[in-house]
């Protein structure tokens, strides 16, 4: 799948769960900076990052990583970030994969229902006599390619450990599709055989290993897990929630936004109902009006 060009509509859709932003705040934290360190420059409030579950769209996204980054001084902070992954970060999809009965069970879960979390990368499984994992990169993010591929792997890489109860350092060869950074030996503390410049992003897992049971198979959580991960799923088919449904539509406007009255009829609903929605998911019209409004225009100066 070829990646998405930097437009304002792809950038400015909602793209990723504020989990994982607040996980790469805690890492910084951890690091001695403070809350408005971290926030600084980005257009992002501290207090609603962490209360609010919104999705982020790219650009915020980005925006923070590109903070931390230079924050930091860590070029390959993806990594450092991805390894502290838990699997109760993922929702119900973590709840789906830790009950799930095999290693393949559980990639081919984070396979379907990963866009639940964020839509930037998917996954693909290549069963074989050495199986591999295959990044798909959704948008095209070259300043910050190494640090989002980075967090991927190292988030999917804990995942399986989490699985198997077994360390992969030494089992698993990972092939990036960027030249070896100045870096490239911090690498190794992810796993120890690493490959650069390389078509693609590809972990390659050993033979046999998509069978390897999972130490936590639990088919009665599975079951309720796998339920709300295809409603979840279902919501997300018909656009998600109210809120990212405004959203999306404000990101795909040029020029003319339409009225609270105009967007109800988009939703067949009255105003009145479409104001409810969206206050039961903890937003206004006009919140998500200026938000789209000031992004892009932020984007646009860029």
């Amino acid at each position: 799948m070829t990646a998405l060009p930097p437009t304002p509509e792809h950038w400015l859709q909602p793209a990723i769960h504020p989990v994982y932003a607040r996980l790469l705040c805690a890492e910084l934290v951890r690091r001695g900076f403070s809350a408005a360190d971290i926030t600084a420059g980005t257009r992002l409030d501290w207090d609603t990052l962490h209360a609010d579950n919104r999705f982020l769209s790219f650009e915020q996204f980005r925006r923070l990583v590109a903070h931390a980054l230079a924050l930091s001084g860590c070029p390959w902070l993806g990594l450092e970030v991805g390894i502290n992954a838990q699997l109760s970060l993922h929702g119900a999809l973590g709840q789906a994969v830790a009950a799930s009965r095999h290693v393949e069970d559980a990639l081919l879960l984070c396979q379907r229902y990963m866009p639940l979390r964020q839509r930037i990368y998917g996954v693909a499984i290549e069963a074989g006599c050495a199986p591999c994992i295959v990044a798909i990169e959704h948008i095209e993010v070259p300043a910050l390619r190494e640090f989002m591929l980075g967090y991927l792997t190292a988030t999917l890489l804990r995942l399986l450990e989490a699985v198997t109860g077994q360390p992969l350092h030494a089992l698993v060869q990972i092939d990036w599709p960027f030249p070896a950074p100045d870096w490239a030996p911090e690498y190794q503390r992810l796993v120890a055989n690493n490959r650069f410049g390389r078509p693609r992003l590809c972990a390659t897992l050993p033979e046999g290993f998509l069978q390897r049971p999972n130490l936590s198979f639990d088919n009665d959580a599975l079951r309720m897990a796998e339920r709300e991960c295809e409603r979840q799923w279902q919501q997300q088919q018909q656009g998600g929630s109210v809120t990212q449904r405004v959203q999306s539509r404000l990101a795909r406007c040029t020029g003319h936004y339409p009225s609270i009255v105009d967007m109800a009829a988009q939703e067949n609903v009255s105003s009145r109902t479409l104001i409810r929605h969206l206050r039961e998911e903890g937003s206004t019209y006009q919140q998500l009006l200026d938000t789209v409004r000031e992004e892009l225009a932020c984007w646009l100066l860029l």
